[in-house]
């Protein structure tokens, strides 16, 4: 069995963080192992608080597992702030780390922020240059790229200027393409009720572009921890030796089953069901 490594923060709620990469691994049928970064008082309804280890607490459990274990594959969510940020592509430097998908948390979906901004060019200078993938949701692209959120860009625009820091691919999670002026953007309108066809995302590797899709589900709308599971999804399948594509692809027909059977845990955002696959909703 394969190993994969996640380095993230942890979420009490148990919807999003180490917890969602912990069951989206196991799933996919490979052996997960976690780092943490942060801890924070989290539920359903949002981010109630956050606990940013100590960088040298940090270090002693990526010390710890890297001497021990030989991952395929792994990857980064909440890194929190910069010291974190350069500890952690240190290590993936330092141990010749192979396939390493970097998910830029910056936002939670409740909208709290979750990486301080001097965290961005350590992102850009250290980090991205070592991964096979990076993917960021639209927010975070605009972000990464100098524009701001509410910015109309092209996909195309973004993922060009995101393939420049140094990745072999990024993946743009946007939802749907709105048109613009000059072409279309990838983009949802999280004020919006009313829902695309389809949801889009953007995988481009500096040459071509590769769109996947699948039906837009109102769940997604309002559903918790579908990035850093998509993310560790996409790990777990180049640990099982699939190309980034076919990865890509893997983790997308994943995570659209797992909204397709979402559910409430609790009074707000809804939560995946990880183990759609196993017939879970047959359990009472």
């Amino acid at each position: 069995m394969q190993k994969v490594l996640t380095i993230a923060g942890s979420d009490s709620g148990g919807g999003a963080g180490i917890q969602a990469d912990l069951k989206t691994m196991t799933v996919n049928q490979v052996y997960g192992a976690a780092i943490l970064t942060a801890i924070t008082a989290q539920n359903t309804l949002g981010v109630q608080g956050v606990k940013v280890l100590a960088p040298e607490v940090v270090n002693s459990q990526l010390e710890s597992v890297l001497r021990d274990i030989d991952f395929a594959a792994l990857k980064t969510g909440m890194l929190a702030n910069a010291r974190i940020t350069a500890l952690v592509a240190d290590k993936v430097k330092k141990y010749n780390l192979k396939n390493l998908v970097v998910d830029p948390v910056m936002v939670a979906t409740s909208g709290d922020l979750l990486l301080k901004e001097n965290a961005l060019d350590i992102y850009k200078r250290e980090l991205f240059p070592q991964a096979e993938i990076i993917t960021p949701n639209l927010t975070e692209a605009k972000i990464l790229a100098g524009f701001e959120p509410t910015t109309v860009v092209p996909g195309e625009i973004l993922a060009e200027k995101l393939i420049n820091f140094g990745s072999k691919y990024v993946l743009i999670k946007g939802g749907h393409f709105e048109q613009s002026d000059q072409s279309t953007e990838l983009a949802k309108n999280s004020t919006s009720k009313t829902f695309p066809a389809q949801a889009v995302d953007l995988l481009y590797d500096g040459c071509s572009i590769k769109r996947f899709t699948a039906p837009y589900l109102e769940s997604a709308y309002n559903t918790h921890g579908t990035g850093c599971s998509l993310s560790a999804a996409i790990a777990s399948y180049l640990a099982r030796d699939y190309s980034v594509p076919a990865a890509v692809g893997a983790a997308k027909k994943f995570i659209t089953g797992a909204l397709k059977h979402s559910f409430k845990a609790g009074a707000g955002s809804r939560v995946l069901n990880h183990f759609w696959e196993l017939e879970y909703d047959k359990v009472k």
